[in-house]
């Protein structure tokens, strides 16, 4: 094993797990799986069947991240958010088959206690509040927030809250990059 994992940390054969992965208490990792290098997997965290995950994705303490769910490289899931994978789930109808797809893009950030509806992409670098509820797809750098989700901004790569001038243009006043904001769309120019 190239990765780590608690011994309380249940890990179903069949997954794959990249090398300087760490899994903690009492997660459970189902068949299928992957999770690429250098993830950190949170206590009390259920990852179902046929999830991806890529390098370096951060899965903070009580997240739950059903079947149909990808995550590309630098994704961080904050505590106990959650993602569905049915849109009108009932106990005794079985809908495995109707499972939606969601892919979170690179660097995205989702808060504590938010809510992924199914079907809803999540673009690069997005970041998605504490508690906020996302019913639609989301552009990449916007910032979310609220019941249902509603854009209130731009994020940068390094998480901070994009200032455009009056030609569409913003730094990062950490990482110095700079964006562009053109018909409701925000691209990195560095």
């Amino acid at each position: 094993m190239n990765y780590f994992a608690h011994e309380t940390a249940v890990i179903d054969d069949g997954c794959t797990i990249g090398s300087g992965t760490k899994i903690w208490h009492f997660s459970h990792i189902m068949p299928k799986t992957v999770i690429g290098e250098n993830c950190n997997v949170g206590q009390n965290v259920v990852i179902s069947p046929d999830v991806v995950l890529g390098n370096n994705v951060k899965v903070q303490n009580n997240v739950s991240i059903y079947t149909g769910v990808i995550c590309e490289d630098d994704v961080f899931l904050g505590p106990s958010m959650v993602f569905t994978n049915v849109i009108n789930p009932r106990s005794a109808v079985v809908r495995k088959s109707e499972y939606l797809k969601t892919t979170v893009k690179k660097g995205a950030s989702i808060g504590a206690n938010a809510t992924i509806v199914c079907g809803n992409d999540l673009g690069e670098y997005c970041f998605i509040g504490a508690g906020t509820v996302i019913t639609k797809e989301v552009l990449p750098y916007s910032l979310m927030v609220g019941n249902p989700g509603r854009h209130v901004g731009w994020m940068s790569k390094f998480g901070h809250k994009l200032e455009f001038d009056a030609a569409g243009e913003a730094k990062c006043p950490e990482g110095g990059e700079r964006y562009s904001l053109a018909n409701g769309r925000v691209k990195c120019l560095d």
